[in-house]
């Protein structure tokens, strides 16, 4: 495993880090998850990424990471990057929601309290909410920092001009902002416009979240929808109506390319990812031990020639 330094921290991150969005909740089966937490630790991702309303049901990843954490991996919590999140729904009522210091201070004690953690290594705000100050919420995580309740704070789907808000908020206060996490992948390259220049401006690290578009960058979509498969959910974050003909189109060429270099679409796709010297780690959603290993050895070639570079920009320019 490769580790790189987080912004300008002394904290270093593994290029892959292994998320908790699906998979860990009570609608899991727990001893899959305990598995894909300890094969993560056991080749070297020692980050975890949780937020308070992962499951389902919201909280329960938490829960059972406190388990799996309690029981298997006793005695390395200094070995470990452990981080939450706080800003979507995640109890009914007014203060179940947003970025009032209310909320997050609540959620917070309750994210420790599940997973039987003293404090996070990493603690976000977890989406900019309008409807709360911005300096609100930015005291609210510079105070967690100095009850000890985390080391480290970051945010997460900023619109850029609140991000450099939040940041020269956190630096005034000496508490600056080690990361920031966003969606990112060869499909949604937001982050490019913006904020990948202001986080480098600030010193703040950039982690990526659904990094395989939900699974369309594998080689799950190539032949029609599976009815197994997230799109063919009516519930959930990918719908079917995005899987279009002219997505099947770019990922099927760049499929072609993965094969010419000897990996999966999945492999490159995050190979891709961690050839960007603005990416510090990519996080991974995994359903079994062997989707974990095949999405490690993306690791085993993170190189790409100008033309290979080239070649993808021109596919998914189309």
């Amino acid at each position: 495993m490769k580790y790189n330094f987080c912004g300008n921290s002394g904290l270093q991150l593994p290029d892959i880090s292994l998320g908790l969005w699906h998979n860990f909740g009570d609608v899991d089966d727990f001893d899959v998850a305990t598995a894909m937490i300890c094969t993560a630790f056991d080749n070297g991702i020692t980050h975890f990424d949780l937020a308070n309303n992962y499951g389902p049901s919201p909280g329960s990843a938490e829960t059972n990471f406190g388990k799996i954490l309690a029981k298997d991996l006793k005695g390395h919590r200094d070995e470990l990057i452990i981080s939450s999140k706080a800003g979507h729904l995640m109890w009914d009522g007014p203060y179940g929601d947003g970025s009032s210091r209310k909320y997050i201070m609540a959620s917070l004690n309750q994210s420790l309290k599940r997973t039987g953690l003293e404090y996070f290594d990493i603690f976000y705000s977890h989406r900019y909410d309008e409807q709360t100050p911005i300096e609100e919420t930015m005291q609210t995580l510079i105070d967690i920092v100095r009850q000890g309740k985390a080391l480290y704070v970051g945010i997460s789907k900023y619109p850029p001009a609140k991000a450099v808000q939040a940041y020269e908020i956190l630096k005034s206060q000496h508490v600056p902002c080690l990361i920031y996490q966003d969606k990112y992948s060869m499909l949604v390259r937001e982050p490019e416009k913006e904020h990948m220049t202001i986080n480098e401006k600030h010193g703040v690290g950039f982690i990526a979240f659904s990094p395989l578009a939900q699974g369309v960058l594998t080689n799950k979509y190539l032949h029609g929808i599976p009815e197994t498969s997230r799109a063919h959910k009516s519930h959930g974050f990918l719908q079917e109506s995005e899987i279009t003909p002219a997505v099947i189109a770019k990922v099927t060429a760049l499929n072609d390319l993965a094969q010419q270099r000897g990996q999966t679409l999945a492999e490159m796709s995050l190979a891709w990812l961690l050839n960007n010297k603005q990416v510090t780690s990519v996080i991974v959603g995994t359903s079994s031990v062997a989707q974990l290993h095949d999405n490690l050895k993306a690791m085993d070639n993170t190189r790409f020639g100008a033309d290979e570079l080239a070649l993808i920009e021109n596919i998914l320019a189309q």
